[in-house]
């Protein structure tokens, strides 16, 4: 049995527009974005955020506080770390990403945050990481999710991922 694709459940994608604001209520982006995403636990949305808006139908609108436990993550300062600035890869500014070992080996990306003389600071937590935020959304529209992407874990389209 398919889903019925007038609700928000596992296996429906669907398009929200939403906003972050910090924990005052002051918004952290100058407009909301929109983007549509496959519901049900595929690590698209944040998991207290998918719960917010599972069974509900196009219109509902909410605003879930995130601390960072629930949201971005709390800052874990072993992720910040110095490199040469001869180890740059030539082009990369400030505000770049690169990726590279974290502290236990495997793959991880990191933001530069700093270039000052021969040094480079690297940060790999998430820019939001350590801040509660606020994520107000709406739901524009629930469909029901094609095989395809059930399988690829995300949705396609207006909106969605594009290959």
């Amino acid at each position: 049995m398919s889903p019925s694709s007038s609700t928000v459940q596992p296996d429906t994608v669907v398009t929200i527009r939403y906003r972050l604001d910090d924990a005052q209520g002051r918004p952290m982006q100058s407009k909301a974005d929109e983007v549509a995403y496959l519901h049900g636990g595929h690590g698209n949305l944040l998991p207290k955020i998918e719960a917010a808006l599972e069974g509900q139908a196009t219109g509902f609108a909410t605003t879930v506080d995130l601390p960072p436990e629930e949201g971005f993550g709390v800052r874990d300062e072993s992720l910040v770390k110095t490199i040469p600035k001869s180890e740059l890869p030539p082009g990369t500014k400030v505000g770049g990403q690169l990726r590279g070992p974290g502290p236990d080996g495997s793959e991880h990306l990191f933001h530069v945050t700093k270039i000052k003389g021969t040094e480079v600071l690297l940060d790999g937590n998430h820019p939001l990481a350590g801040q509660h935020v606020r994520f107000v959304v709406r739901i524009l529209g629930v469909r029901a999710a094609t095989p395809e992407e059930v399988a690829h874990g995300h949705a396609h389209g207006e909106h969605g991922h594009h290959h």
